[in-house]
């Protein structure tokens, strides 16, 4: 249980454990390991906040629903597995601008939020649209060989260097 402490794990050690939760996930609720969905309905929840009823009418809604179900704990899980993880390691700290974003694009963390923000709301609109996100294709299809996921997996990794290479070059 020492690799609990560690700050980087073995790439071998979350393989198998992202083999198992996806076992699990199957076995408990039979369908793959996913996450966008849940950020889809979060948005209906909010929508419904706002508007009243009515959201639950709209094709998509009816189509994904709006319960965030055992997705949603997943996308909790994540988030408090993250924080239990960075304090055991010892690793945990307050940090609004990574170092290595502050020496490419300054310590503003106005600018990270906004870039962060801008980058997410593309990733859950390009996850919508693919009908996956990196942990539904990426994870969840590659595991059950599907050549889409495939594609989709390849191409998000084309897509962050790409973009990774075009902010680098708007710093300098």
């Amino acid at each position: 249980m020492d690799f609990l402490m560690e700050v980087r794990w073995s790439p071998y050690t979350v393989g198998i454990g992202l083999g198992v939760l996806s076992w699990f996930s199957f076995l408990v609720s039979g369908k793959p390991l996913a996450c966008s969905t849940t950020f889809a309905r979060l948005g209906g929840r909010i929508l419904q906040a706002l508007q009243g009823q009515g959201v639950e009418d709209r094709p998509y809604y009816q189509k994904i629903g709006l319960a965030l179900g055992w997705q949603g704990l997943l996308v909790l899980g994540v988030v408090l597995g993250a924080f239990v993880s960075a304090l055991l390691s010892g690793d945990f700290h307050w940090q609004w601008v990574p170092t290595r974003w502050a020496l490419a694009f300054g310590d503003s963390p106005l600018r990270r939020v906004v870039v962060a923000l801008v980058g997410g709301i593309f990733l859950g609109f390009g996850a919508r649209w693919a009908g996956g996100c990196t942990s539904g294709h990426g994870i969840s299809g590659t595991l059950q060989l599907a050549v889409s996921s495939w594609i989709s997996a390849i191409c998000f990794f084309i897509g962050g260097i790409l973009a990774a290479f075009g902010l680098f070059a708007l710093a300098g």
